[in-house]
């Protein structure tokens, strides 16, 4: 009873949604101006209060896209470690980095958030959704949400879902309508070596995919994709090269 307790209390959040506005704790930046622990530029409510916010901020009320994943909460498996911790009713917000929760899937019901511990994941699918460090092609390093899409021998490959919030224009005239705001999605996926405590973005260009390998892997790698015309932005062809990798 004590260890369920225990690993309950790291389980969630003791509040409503106390979640980071900006989303992201970033260690460095494009200027090397060094680590930021935290970037908490709001502490949000329910969805209504973040489009609430938005619009004081741009002065406009309508929004195009979402900042979560799926809009509606849907049932999946919670692990902390290997331990399962029963099924919940999930939505992640990927534009926060937050995935909040529901026992029970009533509209009255109060909405919490997971912790963003990385012993936690959540398996959409049959695949882990968990919280990582890793570093992006720009070299910045980054804390957020990650899928494993394969769990190899050799390396393991994670997709993650990054959305931007663009600010709407108002309309400068009665001949011009007004851009709405808009939350874009954009899919990135990440790579690691089995042993090594390092996650790095993969670039999704045939040559750039090589180059992340030394020779002769390098060579191979960039002759596989060629000869089975794998497109590097389809993801059972990405998938497909590192189980290649695997099997060298």
């Amino acid at each position: 009873m004590k260890k369920i307790l225990i690993a309950l209390t790291v389980f969630f959040t003791a509040n409503s949604l106390s979640a980071q506005y900006a989303g992201q704790v970033a260690v460095g930046n494009a200027s090397g101006s060094g680590v930021s622990n935290a970037m908490v530029s709001s502490v949000i409510g329910d969805m209504d209060d973040q489009y609430d916010r938005l619009s004081k901020q741009t002065g406009i009320d309508d929004f195009a896209g979402s900042p979560y994943t799926n809009d509606k909460f849907v049932q999946a498996p919670v692990f902390y470690k290997d331990e399962g911790m029963g099924t919940y009713y999930y939505r992640y917000n990927a534009y926060n980095e937050e995935i909040e929760i529901k026992k029970t899937n009533l509209p009255e019901e109060k909405i919490t958030a997971l912790t963003k511990d990385k012993a936690i994941n959540v398996r959409v699918q049959g695949r882990p959704l968990s919280f990582a460090t890793f570093i992006d092609k720009k070299g910045n390093t980054l804390n957020g949400y990650l899928t494993t899409v394969l769990d190899g021998e050799t390396y393991d490959l994670y997709k993650r879902i990054n959305v931007k919030f663009t600010e709407g224009q108002k309309a400068q005239n009665s001949f011009v309508k007004a851009v709405p705001n808009r939350f874009t999605h954009f899919i990135e996926y990440y790579y690691q070596e089995k042993g090594v405590n390092r996650i790095d973005e993969v670039p999704l260009k045939t040559n750039q995919v090589a180059k992340l390998f030394k020779e002769p892997l390098k060579s191979e790698v960039k002759n596989y994709i060629k000869d089975n015309n794998l497109d590097m932005k389809d993801e059972a062809d990405l998938i497909k090269v590192f189980e290649y990798l695997d099997n060298k």
